[in-house]
């Protein structure tokens, strides 16, 4: 395959990115020829890996957004590391710790000798530093709080290699938040910077067993491997500096660009592979991978400060003109689980609510009927003056999410609704998102294996995407609901966990009987790699880990 083909007038950047494919297959092939039988590690090589789509921030908190956490996850460690198969929670930077019985005190003993990529120590103070930014924020710096950490009041150290965090109340998911890409530790140097610096990879200064090399912002990224790197995950079987020499990340937009760049082997992990491209890929004898992100499912939330959808019974008839079976088989592969609740069954706290996620035209209609809402002369339903056509934004990062929402707009074209799917850059889809009455309903979803994740969707201070009054958005005019803030504070104070998993299942089943949110699908990462790239791994929810990665010789 030529990799001219799709670009159309984007001919300047398929020059870019030809020239930056055959820099990665000569560097491999280098790294091929000093190899053994590939049987046992193999040291050395450039891994070309493609990205969809540019980082943004790289700001820890703001490493949700895959193609940063894909980064951070290379340059940057954390106090703890969740492992991806148990999810519990081992030793990291910090080699040991203690919680107090109401999880209002949390004590970590810091590994020593571990230094930033600048040769600052990573010490009590500097962990200190990177929490209480994390915890509290800086609006001078204009860096926000991280949605993982919940009750922070402040930290101290105790001494040089000993750190002890204080909460305003329990905060019993704090544990696994030192876990997570938003608690990626960083230098004192990066941490002075502002929020709107931190895009430029170079100025994050990690003490990951990767270090940015170089960066032209928005088309590539360079690492390179620390050769001083020790202080790997305590358990994890690989230790010292990374097998490979470098990794080389591309932004390719363009679905058939990534592949056929990776079955002609000019390219060796490629990220966002549509489900409709699987067999295609396996049967060339290359891998998928699809971890799951373990969090809030790729779902469909509504906005009920928009009059349309203030109504439950409007929001319910919806839901039940849903046919999450339809859009799974027609769109998605095995890799895409149909939803049966707003988080994955492989998140904590799961609790099955198939029973009230029915597909249901005659429930929906006559839902509508009896919220008032009547056929109209064009088929639509209506209702005092008003039609009941509302308006959606395709979200770029969500697999197949444009077909995903028309799939969704010609279902309830059945009951009467009319959805209108737009397209807007980024950044308009973001500002239109912030007015429920531009976007009464938006797509939404988000990776954690923590019950805090649900916090970290609904709540008006985190995610808001239901657009309560008090969070994100100032066009919200009077839309709170003070019974789910409840549950969701109740959700991230619980210290005990058997009564913390029950408070998980009431938010699950109120969300779902104020049918705020129309659960889908069970969204994974979705990659595919080369047969010779060895020991690819991911974070617990789906973020690539390239520290013990090794590359085997083509034959």
């Amino acid at each position: 395959m030529s990799l001219n083909i799709g670009f159309g007038s984007r001919a300047h950047f398929a020059t870019l990115a030809s020239t930056a494919f055959l820099a990665g297959s000569l560097g491999w092939g280098s790294a091929a020829m000093a190899t053994g039988s590939g049987e046992a590690p193999v040291k050395g090589g450039t891994l070309i890996y493609l990205e969809q789509q540019a980082h943004t921030n790289l700001y820890p908190p703001a490493g949700g957004f895959y193609p940063n956490g894909g980064i951070l996850n290379q340059i940057t460690d954390k106090l703890t590391y969740q492992n991806p198969k148990t999810l519990e929670i081992e030793p990291w930077i910090a080699e040991s710790w203690t919680v107090n019985p109401d999880a209002t005190e949390y004590t970590f003993k810091i590994r020593k000798g571990v230094t930033f990529s600048d040769g600052t120590p990573l010490d009590a103070a500097v962990v200190v530093k990177n929490y209480d930014t994390f915890g509290r924020g800086n609006k001078e710096l204009k860096l926000p709080i991280s949605e993982v950490i919940n009750n922070y009041d402040r930290s101290e150290v105790v001494d040089s290699h000993t750190v002890k965090f204080y909460f305003k109340r329990p905060s019993p998911g704090f544990l696994q938040g030192t876990s997570v890409i938003g608690s990626g530790l960083v230098s004192l140097a990066t941490l002075a910077l502002p929020y709107e610096a931190l895009g430029d990879a170079t100025k994050i200064i990690g003490s990951g067993p990767f270090v940015v090399a170089s960066e032209t912002l928005g088309r590539e990224l360079a690492l390179k491997a620390r050769a001083d790197y020790n202080w790997g995950p305590a358990k994890l079987e690989h230790q010292g500096r990374a097998y490979l020499d470098e990794i080389k990340y591309i932004i390719t937009p363009e679905d058939s660009v990534r592949i056929g760049a990776l079955l002609a082997g000019q390219a060796d992990v490629i990220r966002q592979i549509q489900a409709y491209d699987e067999k295609q890929v396996e049967d060339e004898g290359y891998r998928i991978y699809a971890p799951s992100t373990r969090g809030v499912n790729n779902s469909v939330v509504f906005r009920p400060d928009n009059p349309l959808v203030a109504d439950v019974q409007v929001r319910r008839a919806l839901l039940h003109a849903t046919n999450t079976d339809e859009i799974v088989s027609t769109l998605f592969s095995t890799n895409y689980p149909k939803a049966t609740s707003i988080i994955a069954q492989t998140a904590l706290g799961y609790i099955d609510l198939s029973a009230k996620l029915s597909y249901n035209l005659d429930k929906a209609k006559g839902l509508l009927d009896d919220a008032g809402w009547k056929a109209g002369p064009n088929g639509l339903r209506q209702k005092d003056g008003l039609t009941l056509e509302l308006t959606a934004y395709e979200s770029l990062p969500q697999p197949q999410n444009k077909e995903t929402l028309q799939l969704v707009s010609q279902q309830w074209g059945k009951i009467g609704v009319k959805l209108n799917v737009l397209t807007a850059d980024s950044g308009s889809a973001t500002v239109n998102n912030f007015d429920p009455a531009k976007a009464a309903v938006s797509p939404a979803m988000v990776g954690r294996a923590d019950p805090d994740v649900i916090k970290s969707q609904y709540y008006p201070t985190n995610r808001n995407v239901l657009l309560q009054k008090g969070g994100n958005s100032d066009k919200v005019k009077t839309f709170v609901d003070e019974r789910l803030n409840a549950l969701l504070d109740k959700l991230a104070s619980e210290p005990d966990r058997t009564k913390r998993l029950a408070v998980a299942g009431d938010v699950q089943n109120y969300v779902i009987d104020q049918a705020y949110a129309i659960p889908i699908f069970e969204e994974p990462q979705a990659f595919a790699a080369a047969p010779y790239v060895k020991g690819v791994a991911f974070e617990a929810v789906g973020r690539p880990s390239f520290y013990s990665v090794w590359l085997t010789p083509r034959r």
